[in-house]
C-alpha cells in the first residue's frame, strides 16, 4: 500500500499511484502560476492559502474521475487547477462573512490584509480560474457556470435561512448540496469529462461527487464541534461564536422541540446568547461534545458517505473505483 493525498487514501496499484501524485504535483505548479501577478502584493495575497497547503480533495477527486478514461488527456491538469482555484476563492470570502482569525494554520487573509483585500484576492482568484476555463471549451465553461450559480445560491439560502414552515435541517442539507456538494461534484464530472470518459461514467461520478461533497462538510460539522485547532487547522467552533446553525445545533434544536427535555432547552438558549463571550463559547462547546446531537450528526455524515459509495456501483471494478470507496470511508472516519 502506498499513502497518497488526504487522509492517508491508500493505493494498491504503483501505475495508479504514480499518475495521482504526477497529476498532483502537476495541480500544484499550476496553482502557484496562476496565482502569480504583477503586482508582489497580489501575488503574496492569493498564494497565501496555496503555500499554506491543505488536503487538495477536489484535484485528487478529479484524478481518481480521470483514471475512468485518458489520465494523461491534456484537460484533466487544467481542470483541477479551476476547481481548487475556485474553492480557494471561496474560502477568503467564508472567512469574511464567518470573520475567522485562522485558515489551515494560519492567519486568515482577512485578519492579516483586512476585509476588503480578502475579498478582492477571493475576486482574483475566480478571474484566473475563469482564464484557465476558457480553454477548456464552452461545455466546461457551462458546467462551472452552473456549479457557481449553486454554490452562490446555497450561501444565499444559508445566510436567509428557511422559510416558514420548511424544516430547518432540509434546508440546511440542501445549502450544503450548493455550497459543497456542487464544487465536488464538478470535481469528479471535470475529471471524467475531460478524459474523454463514457457519459454514463460521467454521470455516475458527478452523483457520486455531489453525495461525498455533503459528508464531507458534515464531517467538517462535526470536526468544528468536536476537534481542537491542531486537528481542523481552524479555531473550534467558530461557527458557534458566529451563530451559524450547522447540523450538530439543529439536530439539538430538533431534539429540544420534539422532546421539551430541560437540558436540551437550556443548551439552546445558552447558544442563542452571546457567544463571542469566551467563557459561554467554551461552555457551549464542552456541552455539544457530549450530546446526542453531535452522534446523531455523525450519523447523517454516515448516510451520506454510504450514498456516495452506492452511487459507485455502475462503475467496472478497478484500483481507481477502490480507491474512490476508500475516501467514503476516510470521511466517515475523519467525523469519528
Amino acid at each position: 500500500m502506498t499513502v497518497v493525498g488526504p487522509f492517508g487514501l491508500s493505493v494498491r496499484d504503483q501505475a495508479l499511484q504514480a499518475d495521482v501524485q504526477a497529476g498532483l504535483t502537476a495541480v500544484e505548479e499550476g496553482l502557484l502560476e496562476a496565482t502569480k501577478s504583477e503586482v508582489p502584493f497580489i501575488t503574496e495575497a492569493a498564494q497565501h492559502l496555496v503555500r499554506a497547503g491543505g488536503k487538495r480533495f477536489r484535484p485528487l477527486l478529479v484524478m481518481l474521475a480521470a483514471q475512468f478514461g485518458d489520465p494523461y488527456a491534456p484537460g484533466v491538469v487544467p481542470s483541477a487547477v479551476v476547481v481548487e482555484l475556485t474553492h480557494l476563492a471561496t474560502l477568503y470570502h467564508d472567512d469574511v462573512m464567518d470573520e475567522a482569525d485562522v485558515r489551515r494554520g494560519v492567519p486568515s487573509a482577512n485578519t492579516r490584509w483586512g476585509n476588503s483585500v480578502a475579498v478582492l484576492t477571493g475576486d482574483f482568484l475566480f478571474a484566473r480560474a475563469s482564464h484557465i476555463l476558457a480553454d477548456l471549451g464552452p461545455e466546461a465553461v457551462r458546467v462551472q457556470a452552473e456549479a457557481f450559480e449553486r454554490l452562490v445560491t446555497g450561501q444565499i439560502l444559508e445566510t436567509a435561512g428557511p422559510q416558514d414552515g420548511r424544516d430547518p435541517v432540509e434546508h440546511y442539507l440542501d445549502v450544503l448540496g450548493g455550497k459543497t456538494g456542487s464544487l465536488v461534484a464538478v470535481a469528479c464530472r471535470f475529471g471524467a469529462m475531460m478524459s474523454g470518459a463514457d457519459e454514463t461514467v460521467v454521470h455516475v461520478l458527478t452523483q457520486y461527487g455531489e453525495r461525498l461533497g455533503v459528508a464531507f462538510q458534515l464531517a467538517d460539522d462535526v470536526l468544528d464541534i468536536a476537534s481542537d485547532s491542531h486537528e481542523s487547522g481552524k479555531t473550534p467552533g467558530t461557527d458557534l461564536r458566529e451563530g451559524i446553525a450547522t447540523l450538530p445545533v439543529l439536530r439539538l434544536r430538533e431534539r429540544a422541540d420534539r422532546l421539551g427535555r430541560a437540558d436540551d432547552l437550556a443548551l439552546c438558549e445558552l447558544l442563542d446568547s452571546d457567544l463571542t463571550d469566551d467563557t459561554r463559547h467554551a461552555e457551549a462547546l464542552r456541552r455539544l461534545r457530549v450530546h446526542p446531537a453531535l452522534e446523531q450528526a455523525r450519523r447523517d455524515t454516515v448516510r451520506y458517505a454510504e450514498e456516495a459509495r452506492a452511487a459507485l456501483a455502475p462503475l467496472r471494478e478497478c484500483d481507481a473505483k477502490a480507491a474512490l470507496v476508500q475516501l467514503c470511508d476516510a470521511v466517515v472516519h475523519r467525523a469519528g
